[in-house]
């Protein structure tokens, strides 16, 4: 039987993605280990609890005060669609696809991250917005810097951008504010030491 959920604290949110991570799986790919949850995979599946402590951790951010919310429809489209809801704000989606129907009205750049190499196409974005970036993790950087090359390449400028998890050894932090001029707030921090996931003090 499905309950309402009641409004969640930044607290309770950061205990429950926190609670996410110190059950979390992980899974090693050529030099990249990564986790498998059910934040970011379904693994389980994703719980009302978990998304509605990723809606807090991301709406209390920043202040959403843009014309347009900009997710990738990965990893990021289940909390963008929950912020974007909240704010009252159209949502544009970045894939690893194309379409023949008004793809000149198509952003595209190319991307090197963690899990994918090749074109990234951002619908939806028009010169003169102002736009806002979600995404559940950041890691090396690489879909973040693609997301905002293709939005500045959209003719638009990106007033934030917002990442519910950081695995810190990879720097993408850092990688993001020093290649593209864009701060990226996170909320959670945590770094893969073999098969287990530390969380760590921000």
């Amino acid at each position: 039987m499905s309950m309402r959920n009641t409004e969640m604290g930044i607290e309770a949110a950061t205990e429950q993605i926190v609670a996410v991570y110190e059950d979390a799986g992980v899974t090693h790919s050529g030099e990249h280990a990564t986790t498998v949850n059910q934040l970011t995979d379904q693994l389980p599946a994703l719980q009302p609890r978990t998304l509605e402590a990723a809606r807090t951790l991301l709406s209390g951010a920043g202040s959403f005060d843009v014309d347009k919310l900009a997710v990738e429809e990965d990893k990021g489209l289940p909390f963008g669609v929950l912020v974007a809801r909240e704010y009252s704000l159209p949502l544009a989606v970045a894939r690893w696809y194309t379409y023949d129907l008004n793809a000149d009205r198509q952003s595209a750049v190319e991307i090197d991250s963690e899990y994918f190499s090749g074109d990234l196409y951002l619908n939806g974005i028009e010169p003169g917005d102002a736009v806002t970036i979600v995404d559940d993790t950041i890691s090396t950087g690489g879909t973040m810097i693609a997301m905002i090359e293709a939005i500045e390449k959209a003719g638009a400028v990106v007033e934030e951008a917002h990442c519910i998890v950081e695995k810190t050894r990879k720097n993408g932090v850092d990688r993001v504010a020093e290649e593209t001029g864009v701060d990226v707030t996170t909320s959670i921090a945590i770094e893969i030491e073999g098969n287990n996931v530390n969380v760590i003090d921000k």
